[in-house]
């Protein structure tokens, strides 16, 4: 006879769990239902955060600057030490050589001394230590030997000095490539932004640009402000000359600048060198913190850590390589956080 039990119950807990996992995937549904779509930046939004990563781009440029020029000057450090250890070898040798020709002549006559065996068979450099063989040497072959030791020591000292000036070169060439690749990234983010606009958006920030620039042929008000001196009057007529020339990092013209690179190249013009970055030109002269008295051709810098700079240019206008996408162009200097001139 065939049993007829009772199906067993599901457990009041496994009813709960099934009933809230039942509830949490309806409210997921009915909130992925409702959510609405991320929108869109606008062209404002966008064009505040492209300004943002052009100037750290900008402050990156200038670290980048720095490190190039750094690179530079130790590349012809070492050069020059490379060549100071070229002819102190071959004076060192020369100094060998003359002490060799002695001790042949010497041999020839069968009277070779013990001070010149021991020259020829060991390091000179503790030649003098010994009061025995010092007794033995005359006094010419006396200063000999101390000239070879003393151009041992410093070809040595000279030695150790370039290498420690060729791993320096290596860290630098080190951070100058994590900083371009840092600028490259800035800039590639700015780009991302801009192509999320439309055709009408792009061309609307592109008519703004044109407002703020001001072409060559166009006149600006610069008032009569004296120049601070005749190189700074040079400078600033040749910054003037570049007017319209695009901004790309790292660029010193003459086809296009970075902000530096225009303020170097200008005073370059008049007979005048100053330092690469914006922070060092920031230290390359008197500084005036008072904007009522600038001259024209002064140096201004912009930010607190000093990463922008232009030549002023009279009645509260700087010319000036801006950012990327633009071009040099006069421009107020309040648009920018002043932080005080620098007259060369």
């Amino acid at each position: 006879m065939a049993s007829h039990r009772r199906p067993k119950q599901p457990s009041r807990t496994r009813v709960t769990v099934l009933t809230t996992a039942a509830a949490a995937a309806v409210a997921l549904s009915a909130n992925a239902a409702n959510a609405a779509p991320s929108e869109k930046p606008s062209k404002d939004e966008v064009k505040s955060k492209v300004d943002k990563l052009y100037e750290e781009a900008e402050q990156a440029t200038e670290k980048l600057n720095g490190a190039k020029e750094k690179q530079e000057k130790l590349q012809k450090e070492i050069s020059a030490i490379q060549d100071t250890v070229a002819r102190g070898q071959e004076e060192l040798n020369g100094l060998r050589d003359s002490m060799g020709l002695a001790a042949a002549a010497q041999y020839r006559t069968g009277s070779i001394d013990a001070s010149l065996q021991l020259f020829l068979s060991s390091n000179p450099d503790d030649y003098l230590d010994k009061a025995s063989t010092a007794d033995q040497l005359s006094a010419q072959q006396v200063e000999a030997l101390k000239k070879i030791q003393e151009k041992q020591r410093e070809l040595a000292q000279e030695r150790a000095e370039a290498s420690e000036k060729l791993k320096d070169l290596s860290s630098t060439r080190t951070e100058l490539a994590k900083k371009k690749k840092e600028v490259q990234g800035k800039l590639a983010e700015a780009q991302k932004l801009l192509n999320t606009l439309t055709a009408a958006e792009k061309a609307a920030l592109a008519a703004e640009d044109a407002r703020a620039s001001r072409s060559a042929s166009e006149r600006v008000n610069l008032g009569d402000t004296p120049p601070a001196s005749n190189f700074a009057a040079a400078a600033f007529q040749a910054a003037q000359t570049q007017l319209g020339k695009p901004y790309v990092y790292g660029a010193t013209g003459t086809a296009s600048y970075d902000c530096s690179g225009l303020t170097s190249w200008a005073y370059a013009q008049a007979g005048v060198s100053i330092p690469r970055t914006s922070q060092a030109q920031a230290n390359a002269g008197t500084r005036i913190y008072s904007q009522s008295q600038l001259k024209v051709g002064d140096l201004v810098i912009f930010y607190g850590d000093l990463h922008h700079v232009g030549l002023y240019a009279g009645n509260g206008q700087v010319i000036h390589a801006p950012r990327t996408g633009t071009v040099v162009r006069y421009e107020s200097i309040g648009n920018m956080p002043f932080q005080f001139g620098v007259r060369i």
